[in-house]
């Protein structure tokens, strides 16, 4: 117990804060501000509705740490934010998968027609980089032509690579810096004197009220319990499946050493990092 509470604040970046502040569904305030500063938009969203019946709203991958929320305003333009803590190249071309996969539905409602169609937001938030060649942290994609010149934004991909962003709270003037900066440092302050000021936005006040494992009721409390549990047996449970995967590709990889006869059982222990009483006894299951 007090070790899951030695801070004073559960990270925005865990499935528990993730889902306690951009899935919050009965107070949308905070996932509200923060699309809007996600897709750089000067106009406000003034609603969102959750499409948990169209793709699962809120759902965890625990082989990868992934959350996916789907959700559209009030204009029915819709968005897809998805979270990956772990390194993952093909990040984009998932993001692609769930937008053309938006971009079918609404062609379907349609009749197969293609006007007025309502924009779509890929949002992918990373831990991990995966643009080795671009250096901003915030980035939107659309489709332009070989001069830059737009020539279409129905569909939006904005990605946030967290390791690249390394402005401090005094440096944060934006709605999109005091987001990031909140969700990559909100449980690393142990003290209210050394909190940003900016924490006092209503918005974001919203969220870290959330977070703050203070002013957790019993029942709040249990929940948490409940979800760091579950993670860590998944963890768990995953780490043994790949312990399991390595040591039968070592074993299989020893099988076709012992059958080529042309290495010492000394040279396959160290080739494959095992112990010799190891390849003798995968030696004794091979006869």
């Amino acid at each position: 117990m007090a070790e899951q509470y030695k801070d004073r604040f559960i990270s925005i970046l865990s499935d528990y804060g993730f889902k306690a502040t951009f899935g919050n569904e009965s107070d949308t305030r905070f996932l509200r501000k923060a699309l809007q500063a996600l897709i750089k938009s000067e106009i406000a969203i003034e609603k969102v509705s959750f499409t948990q019946n169209e793709m699962k709203g809120l759902t965890f991958d625990s082989r990868s740490g992934i959350y996916d929320i789907s959700c559209i305003d009030e204009n029915g333009n819709s968005f897809i934010v998805e979270m990956q803590l772990s390194e993952y190249p093909e990040f984009i071309q998932r993001m692609k998968f769930y937008a053309l996969y938006k971009f079918n539905t609404f062609v379907k409602k349609g009749d197969y027609t293609f006007q007025d169609l309502p924009k779509i937001y890929c949002i992918g938030i990373l831990a991990k980089d995966i643009f080795s060649d671009v250096s901003d942290y915030h980035n939107v994609a659309v489709l332009r032509n070989e001069k830059g010149e737009l020539i279409d934004d129905q569909m939006t991909f904005i990605s946030v690579e967290l390791n690249k962003f390394d402005l401090s709270a005094e440096h944060c003037n934006n709605d999109l810096e005091k987001l990031i900066f909140t969700m990559k440092n909100l449980n690393s302050f142990p003290e209210p004197i050394q909190y940003p000021q900016f924490w006092d936005e209503e918005w974001l006040k919203i969220a870290i009220k959330e977070l703050d494992t203070k002013a957790m009721s019993p029942e709040e409390r249990l929940i948490y319990e409940m979800t760091v549990s579950a993670n860590a047996l998944a963890i768990q449970n995953e780490k043994r499946k790949i312990e399991k995967a390595v040591l039968l590709e070592k074993i299989e990889a020893i099988k076709k050493a012992l059958e080529k006869g042309k290495l010492t059982i000394q040279e396959i222990a160290e080739y494959n990092n095992v112990s010799e009483t190891f390849v003798l006894d995968v030696q004794k299951g091979v006869s």
